[in-house]
This record gives C-alpha cells, structure tokens and sequence, in this order.
C-alpha cells in the first residue's frame, strides 16, 4: 500500500487508470470501515482510501479538536487487510491551501434538517470537501456506509446533480455483536456508557416493529422512541421517520421508510438508523 500526501502525487499515482474504487474516512478505522473498502474491491481496482479530518464539517462547539486520530495504527490495520492500494492522507493546508470561499451548499429539504438543522453547516462542509476528493481521486465509483444516512443521500444527490462521473455505492451498517452501530466516537464511551449504548439500536428497531405491525401514528412512534430515550437519562436529538429516497415527512401508504435517531449519551453524540 503506497501512502501519499499530496494532490499532484496522487494525480500521478493514479494517472491513466479508470476503475478506480474509493473509500472516503476521517480515520480511526474499525471493522466497518475495512467492510467498506472490501466493498469497494469487488467494483474496482484500484482501491483508494482516503484519511482526513475535515474542519469544514465541524461546528464551533464541536469535537474536531478531540476527534480520534489514529494515522499510525490505521496505515498498520489496512496493510495487514491488504485490500487498499494507495491511502490518500492529506494535511489540512494540503486540502486547502487557501480559504475555501467556495463551498457546496445541498439543497433545502435534504441538507438542512435532521443532522443538518442540529448541526447548521456540516452538510456544505461535507459536500464541499467530498467533491473535492472526488475531484482529486476520480474514481469511478465511491463507497459510503449507511450508517451516516443522510450523508449517503446527500452526498449521491450532489453526484447527480453534477453530473459527475462516479457512481455511489452504498454499505450496510456494520454492527457490533450487540446491536451498536461501529462509529469512531464509540472510543468517547466509558464502560457504563457503552452497556448502555445499543438501546439506541433497539429503540429503532422496537419502532421499525410497530410500524410493521401497522401502526401509522408516526409522531406518537417518534415521540415514544424520544421518550423512551430520555427515561434511560440520552439527551435525544431527534427521532424521525422518514421516506427512504428524500427523507420527507411520509403519509399514511408511503414506503420504504427509515427511521432515525441522534442523542447524546454523556458527552458522547451517536447516530444510527434502521430501514424499515
């Protein structure tokens, strides 16, 4: 696996190849992570990685500060999987070398509800510095796991609407064996938070029930999740049902749903969804 820095170099590296394969993180990787970029094996070759912490996306009282990172142990963690073939990890004056004035900003409707009305600005943040790597790496297809939902659909609709040229492949949730959602920021957890961490999942998925069952009521389903949450002393976000192609308010016979949930366990923010 080559390791690289910098824009022109990577440019180099990949000049002339057309079945490029790309997996975007901000590092401290874990099993779902690595579940992304075997994805992207099987739809091309070469597989890039890419590593940077993106200050764009983080909010003023946010965590970027004290966002895990890990270079070190990551470069060790994918040579011994060996299924990256050149890992893209910039410094921040690399990726922007000057003020980036110009910025993505995703369309009212998507971008600025759920995550993006809690945390105002992380949606152009993420846009923004996704169509830059996109830009750098030119792959023919990109990687993004389902567990950060409305980044997927945000981050396919820019891709569409740009006309780009790379193809958004989407992964399944990578779970631990009791129900919680791998994330980098389950590293924040102590051992009682961590016990406690999965009810998230399971709120979701007693509420995916009920909706299989019939329920309908969805402000009540999302209000008893909410509650639920807050009894067990989470700070809830939001809990949201939603249609599955644009995340719009659904009526009565609409479907394929998924509900989605933020709260704060401690200190600790965690976000997780389930297809229904």
């Amino acid at each position: 696996m080559n390791v690289i820095q910098g824009v022109a170099e990577l440019r180099d590296a990949l000049r002339g190849q057309d079945r490029i394969a790309f997996v975007p993180t901000m590092g401290s990787l874990h099993a779902g992570h690595l579940a992304l970029m075997h994805k992207a094996r099987a739809h091309g070759a070469p597989v890039v990685a890419s590593i940077f912490v993106n200050p764009l996306q983080f909010g003023a009282n946010e965590d970027f500060d004290r966002y895990p990172r890990t270079l070190q142990d990551d470069i060790a963690a994918l040579r011994a999987q060996n299924v990256v073939d050149i890992l893209f990890a910039p410094t921040v004056p690399e990726m922007y070398p000057e003020p980036q004035g110009f910025r993505v900003q995703p369309p009212d409707g998507l971008g600025n509800i759920l995550e993006g009305e809690v945390r105002p600005g992380f949606f152009g943040g993420v846009a923004t510095v996704v169509l830059k790597l996109l830009s750098c790496v030119q792959p023919r297809v990109a990687v993004f796991g389902k567990k950060d939902y409305q980044q997927w659909l945000v981050v396919r609709a820019m891709c569409r609407q740009f006309a780009l040229p790379t193809e958004i492949v989407a992964c399944e949730t990578t779970r631990e064996p009791d129900g919680l959602a791998m994330s980098s920021r389950n590293r924040y957890l102590d051992a009682g938070e961590r016990a406690e961490a999965p009810r998230l999942y399971r709120e979701l998925a007693a509420l995916r029930e009920r909706i299989h069952a019939g329920a309908r009521d969805f402000p009540s389903l999302e209000a008893q999740a909410a509650n639920a949450l807050a009894a067990a002393g989470w700070q809830p976000e939001y809990v949201a049902i939603r249609r599955q192609a644009d995340l719009a308010r659904p009526g009565d016979e609409d479907a394929p749903l998924v509900a989605l949930a933020a709260a704060r366990l401690g200190t600790t923010r965690l976000i997780d969804n389930v297809e229904i």
